[in-house]
């Protein structure tokens, strides 16, 4: 199938009146990691929520597609049920909602009735014994009390419960120490060792290329004012994490 993954084609987004992506291209494939790097303030975020639909990002021009569907012409809700996946930077705690509630309701909203009650039972004990995770964290309440790695964590089983075809986790070193970060780390391994996780291509949005030391990326694209400045493969990380931003800004410039 030719037309699969998610193909992103001179993408213009505005945001309150000011051009913030101005000619994004990228194509995640699916089974592979592909890693957004960039300073703050580059863009990075604003690909995340025009792609997922949020109404205070203006698609300007350009085009989206899914495995050949065009993304833009979905609201939110179906291009979740399309098999996109985001995963917030900060994600927002509910109190009174239980995680093992807000799972089956996610579940539901992006694959209604494909499991009944104990085989979605069946699928949650599945993933928490893949993430290496407890079982009690499911009597908790939404992200109430939860520390950065625990929002993480229960973003990576999320994810694990709804199995989309493409991921793109926002910043998820935001906030993290080591632990956390590893903890992370080995959860999307995990899920990349499950058959559906070998699937889904993933999108790792990220300032500080120090996640990428946990995940390994097929190929990093740098963003900087808006646009993709360099491609290449996970050493690229590995030149930003020595010399920073500013050298390939001077490369650009020089290259201008």
């Amino acid at each position: 199938m030719t037309d699969r993954g998610l193909r992103i084609s001179d993408l213009h987004v505005d945001v309150a009146g000011n051009h913030i992506l101005k000619g994004i291209d990228l194509y995640v494939e699916p089974g592979r990691v592909h890693a957004l790097m960039g300073p703050n303030g580059s863009g990075k975020s604003t690909l995340a929520f025009a792609l997922t639909g949020h109404p205070n990002y203006r698609v300007v021009s350009g085009s989206a597609t899914l495995d050949g569907e065009d993304l833009f012409a979905l609201p939110p809700d179906k291009r979740a049920r399309a098999g996109l996946f985001l995963s917030f930077q900060y994600p927002a705690a509910i109190p009174g909602v239980k995680v093992a509630n807000f799972l089956h309701a996610a579940r539901q909203a992006v694959r209604p009735g494909d499991l009944t009650p104990s085989k979605f039972r069946a699928l949650l004990m599945e993933k928490l014994q893949t993430l290496d995770m407890d079982p009690a964290f499911l009597g908790r309440y939404l992200n109430d009390g939860f520390s950065g790695g625990e929002k993480k964590r229960l973003e990576m089983l999320q994810m694990a419960v709804i199995g989309p075809k493409y991921a793109i986790l926002d910043e998820t070193d935001s906030g993290l120490d080591v632990d956390a970060l590893r903890a992370v780390g080995e959860s999307v391994h995990a899920l990349r060792a499950s058959e559906e996780g070998n699937k889904t291509g993933f999108l790792i949005i990220t300032h500080y290329p120090r996640i990428l030391q946990h995940i390994e990326a097929d190929a990093v694209h740098v963003m900087i004012d808006g646009r993709i400045v360099k491609e290449g493969a996970a050493e690229l990380a590995h030149r930003i994490e020595r010399e920073g931003y500013e050298g390939l800004r001077e490369e650009i410039g020089q290259l201008a």
